[in-house]
């Protein structure tokens, strides 16, 4: 993790902190931000325990600032001591200065606005009286010469042994076509083996694969994440391959967000996954971009640090590459498409990086295999025309990545990540959540109130909801109590009718039923009275008897079928008429 102050802003260990000229607020001895606060200036013949001065004090109140040119905001050179630009704040010439215990080169600015503790060892030293004429005054401010050495020009060697033992991280996004030489650049970029797998040029969406690594160079020990791309640009519809880097690059944003926002925050053990460049790789044309490309680098260039690179360069010639290099930035231009541009503030390396922005886009060979030229083993590509060497800057823009990337300006690339990126994103997302720093008025609105009028109105937002949601709950329960209502007297209704119909029927079957019982009745007579004959006849004529017998079971059989037809055609009819009734009602 870099070195960061109280109010978790990065702290470049080797300028000091707020040494980044208009890249950041000028920072107090706590190391947190401050845009305003109290200067405190005592002058006295002595100085007592509690900073003020026996026999008169003298105190004025200004608004806070930076130091110019000594890139700590605390510290202000005095009449132009050479000293001072030497290296006294800049860390490097910062011990040269302690052997000097009467140096006057530095004055003593406390502030004490942001609650930062002025030195102990200065409150108790006793300060020489000036006069009004010595007393030098710079945008409102006091100045104090110092009697002698105090120690904190060593402040710059501090943070470096703080950044050191906590280590630093930095993540790399590669977005590129499949086989267009991601990892091999990785892997040359850092002389080791990340044993990146294979990617498939069949898989249907997008996928992020992050790897994170350690590795140490000297004492200082970096936490290395590298996000691939997997399947950009192998998918028949392009048309939202930039959308799952979009949402990867905002989750990051957010869960430093969500860590910001914790009551209880870690963010110096914090593992920060929020991605500080992105390498953008260019298959090498000739042409032009393609339409894929602008359309990702515009939807990613207010979210992550983006230098352009054209892969596998040495499949066009010399005069062909830089035709394509004029092109990819003529492009980028007309469609407004903001790249990375190395800084320039920096006196120290703003003549390399001006030089090396007109070298974007990158033109990269890379490669692991290592080839004998003379008597020296080099990385290259040998081929049946020649040899490319991945080093040798006649033949690509492989060290001009590297020096650019890591040596020079990777804390330039993290500082950017958080203030300029991470705070645009946190910005729009606070906004989101209702909180501004101005309100109505155009006057400053505290986060406290922000909040509690946030509260408030969601408040009453969500009783207003609530008063709907139980109306339309009555309304709806009412107007299902007058559909049951409804269907309960339609069925009534039918139950009703069907009784009557069921009345009905059941008079008729009586009826039926009585009259069935009467001819059973007079027909059994008929047969009593017909064997009585029978049996009278049968004595005196057999034979004859014999025939009237069958004449008789005859007339009985068909008697008793006349009857049974009488009977189902009965049934038959009422079926009928009940079957109508069932569809009338």
């Amino acid at each position: 993790m870099a070195a960061r102050g109280a109010g978790g802003q990065p702290v470049s260990p080797l300028r000091g902190a707020g040494s980044s000229a208009g890249r950041g607020a000028p920072r107090c001895p706590a190391g947190t931000p401050c845009s305003g606060g109290t200067w405190w200036w005592a002058a006295a013949g002595r100085g007592s325990g509690d900073g003020s001065a026996a026999g008169g004090e003298r105190r004025h109140r200004a608004e806070s600032g930076g130091a110019a040119g000594t890139g700590l905001p605390w510290l202000r050179a005095a009449g132009g001591c050479p000293r001072v630009g030497a290296g006294a704040a800049g860390g490097v010439g910062a011990a040269s200065e302690r052997g000097s215990r009467s140096c006057e080169a530095f004055e003593i600015l406390a502030f004490t606005g942001c609650g930062a503790q002025v030195c102990p060892s200065q409150r108790s030293r006793s300060v020489p009286r000036r006069s009004g004429s010595e007393v030098k005054k710079n945008e409102g401010f006091r100045t104090l010469s110092l009697s002698g050495h105090v120690g904190f020009d060593s402040l710059p060697d501090q943070l470096v042994k703080k950044a050191i033992k906590q280590g630093f991280c930095f993540n790399i996004l590669c977005i590129g076509e499949t086989g267009i030489g991601k990892s091999t650049l990785i892997n040359s970029l850092f002389n080791t083996n990340f044993d990146d797998p294979a990617s498939m040029h069949f898989l249907p969406s997008v996928q992020l694969r992050a790897q994170t690594y350690t590795l140490q160079e000297s004492n200082v020990l970096l936490r290395l994440t590298i996000v691939h791309t997997v399947g950009f640009g192998d998918q028949i519809n392009k048309e939202d391959s930039y959308q799952p880097i979009v949402d990867y690059i905002d989750a990051q944003f957010e869960a430093y967000l969500q860590e910001e926002l914790k009551m209880k925050r870690s963010l110096s053990s914090y593992h920060d996954t929020r991605i500080h460049v992105c390498l953008y790789f260019i298959s090498p044309t000739g042409h032009s971009l393609k339409s894929l490309d602008l359309l990702t680098m515009k939807r990613l260039d207010s979210k992550v640090n983006i230098i352009p690179i054209i892969g596998k360069a040495d499949s066009i010639s010399k005069t062909e590459l830089q035709e394509f290099k004029n092109k990819i930035m003529s492009e980028l231009v007309s469609n407004d498409v903001q790249i990375y541009q190395f800084p320039t503030d920096d006196e120290t390396i703003s003549k390399a990086n001006t030089i090396m922005n007109g070298h974007l886009p990158f033109a990269i060979v890379g490669s692991t295999e290592l080839v004998k030229i003379g008597n020296k083993m080099v990385r290259a590509r040998q081929y049946p025309w020649g040899i490319v060497e991945v080093e040798n800057e006649n033949h690509c823009d492989f060290v001009k990545l590297r020096e650019m990337l890591i040596y020079t300006n990777m804390e330039d690339l993290r500082e950017q990540s958080h203030a300029r990126h991470y705070e645009l994103y946190r910005r729009c997302r606070l906004e989101e959540m209702g909180f501004r720093d101005i309100g109505p008025e155009n006057k400053p609105v505290s986060l406290q109130e922000a909040y509690e009028a946030k509260r408030h109105e969601f408040y009453f937002e969500l009783q207003r909801e609530e008063e709907e949601v139980r109306q339309r709950f009555v309304q709806r329960v009412k107007e299902k109590e007058a559909i049951l209502k409804e269907a309960e007297q339609q069925i009534q209704t039918k139950f009703e009718h069907r009784m009557l119909v069921h009345q009905e029927v059941k008079m008729k079957l009586e009826k039926k039923k009585k009259v069935l019982e009467g001819e059973i009745a007079m027909f059994l007579e008929k047969k009593a009275n017909a064997e009585l004959l029978q049996s009278q006849a049968s004595v005196s004529t057999p034979v004859v008897s014999l025939k009237r017998d069958k004449d008789r079971k005859k007339n009985q059989s068909f008697l008793l079928e006349f009857l049974c037809f009488d009977v189902r055609s009965e049934e038959t009819v009422n079926v009928h008429e009940q079957s109508k009734e069932q569809k009338f009602t």
